[in-house]
């Protein structure tokens, strides 16, 4: 690819991530009422927080038993109300003593 080629498609992807951006804001002029809209764009964020987040966590050990182990664990004591940092470790825990069974 020369460097031509290159900045055509920079500029072009960097216009079409513009434009996906600016045309909710410009075509949306008054207050969202609807509660099913607003219901969907609050978890939307959340969303794709757990579509990137999942496979990276699924992949990132040798084994995906111990991932997958430490992956529950998280999920079990966030939905505990755990501190974050409490989670974190205690899930690192999980793993790093699954790995070492595995």
């Amino acid at each position: 690819m020369n460097n031509t080629q290159f900045f055509i498609y920079l500029f072009l992807m960097a216009g079409i991530t513009y434009l996906i951006r600016v045309l909710p804001f410009a075509l949306i002029t008054e207050k969202i009422e609807s509660k099913r809209i607003k219901s969907f764009l609050y978890y939307i964020p959340y969303a794709v927080l757990a579509a990137m987040t999942i496979p990276a966590v699924l992949y990132a050990t040798k084994s995906m038993i111990s991932a997958a182990l430490g992956l529950l664990v998280a999920v079990a004591l966030a939905l505990k109300d755990k501190s974050l940092t409490f989670v974190a470790v205690a899930s690192c825990l999980v793993v790093f003593l699954a790995e070492l069974i595995v």
